[in-house]
């Protein structure tokens, strides 16, 4: 079912064998609340409890893994505006590889922090700069690894394990919501469900004004789109991944998009109902279906709650509507302490 031969389900079943009792087996939770706000079955597939605080430890391992000797000693090169920098600084540390990540002068402190506890030697841009070509000047002075964060079969095929253990996990789906940014989660976990829950309908979900993927598939090509004002700061990208673009063209049933309000609240939710922390990227295909965008009713869903790594005063200030994207509107609804809610976990 994969329009492209680069990434094969078997190669994401490689990676799930690779990452055997190495990356955490995520649980997938059930809420009674949330199936009767959303009027079905629904299960969170809680990757801020992976290593790292995100799914992204998935595919940094996978690609880091089956590095040659000489490469392995020579380090890794990633860029990123904070998880997969994490990510790969982890997953290096885990293989006694040495790493530097290029991130943004203004990156999460919390992800700069979690970076620079793994080991990893931290590169700092600033705006105007491009990230990608100073991580590859750095791979060429240094002879080290570029280590991309979505364009790369071998990280797509890493984030597709998450897929294999849905489909294992929940069973039987109609619906899959996944957050969509590089498009490197989407490429591999869809690639996943699409073999092992063919009936199974993909919806990818984008913030608002970051939608560089649901116009370019519209389109029938990559677009490129000015810089996103948004909350999900792991979704800002302009343009789709070149390798990642045909994939999801082939495989995703539809591309949703949220506003900044809409992910608050599904943070919200989270961490009042569920006692989950998850990031503002991370709740992005929960606020799709909180807020009605896609049509929930009667259905078997999961949702894949993409990472937790958030600087606790920005998550703070998100929750009690202080802190918004230029252009976007607070509700500044303050919310309220509930307790914590009859959770479940799917096995």
């Amino acid at each position: 079912m994969n329009p492209r031969p680069g990434l094969t389900f078997d190669r994401v079943r490689a990676a799930a064998a690779r990452l055997a009792g190495v990356a955490h087996r995520t649980p997938l939770l059930t809420s009674a609340t949330l199936d009767a706000l959303c009027g079905g079955s629904v299960f969170l597939k809680a990757e801020p409890l992976q290593r790292g605080g995100s799914f992204k430890f998935r595919g940094a391992y996978n690609r880091l893994a089956q590095l040659e000797a000489e490469q392995r000693a020579n380090g890794v090169v990633a860029y990123s505006s904070g998880n997969h920098g994490a990510a790969v600084a982890l997953a290096a540390q885990v293989l006694g590889i040495q790493a530097v990540v290029v991130v943004p002068a203004a990156a999460s402190p919390a992800k700069l922090a979690a970076i620079e506890g793994y080991g990893a030697q931290v590169h700092r841009y600033q705006p105007g700069q491009d990230r990608q070509e100073l991580a590859e000047a750095i791979a060429r002075e240094k002879s080290m690894t570029l280590v991309a964060p979505y364009d790369d079969y071998e990280v797509m095929a890493g984030q597709g394990t998450l897929g294999i253990e849905i489909a294992e996990q929940a069973k039987d789906l109609d619906l899959v919501l996944l957050p969509v940014g590089g498009g490197g989660l989407a490429a591999g976990v869809a690639t996943a469900v699409k073999t092992l829950l063919p009936g199974s309908v993909v919806v990818g979900v984008e913030p608002y004004g970051g939608d560089d993927t649901r116009q370019s598939l519209r389109a029938g090509r990559r677009i490129r789109i000015d810089p996103p004002a948004t909350i999900a700061d792991g979704l800002r990208s302009e343009q789709p991944g070149e390798l990642t673009f045909p994939i999801n063209a082939g495989l995703l049933d539809d591309i949703v998009t949220v506003s900044d309000d809409n992910i608050v609240e599904a943070m919200r939710f989270c961490f009042s109902r569920l006692k989950l922390v998850v990031e503002p990227s991370g709740a992005v295909p929960l606020a799709a279906a909180l807020a009605g965008t896609v049509a929930a009713s009667g259905k078997r869903i999961a949702v894949v709650l993409s990472g937790g790594n958030t600087d606790p005063a920005d998550f703070a200030a998100y929750l009690n509507g202080r802190a918004v994207a230029p252009g976007q509107t607070s509700t500044g609804n303050q919310g309220s302490w509930h307790p914590a809610d009859t959770v479940g976990i799917a096995t």
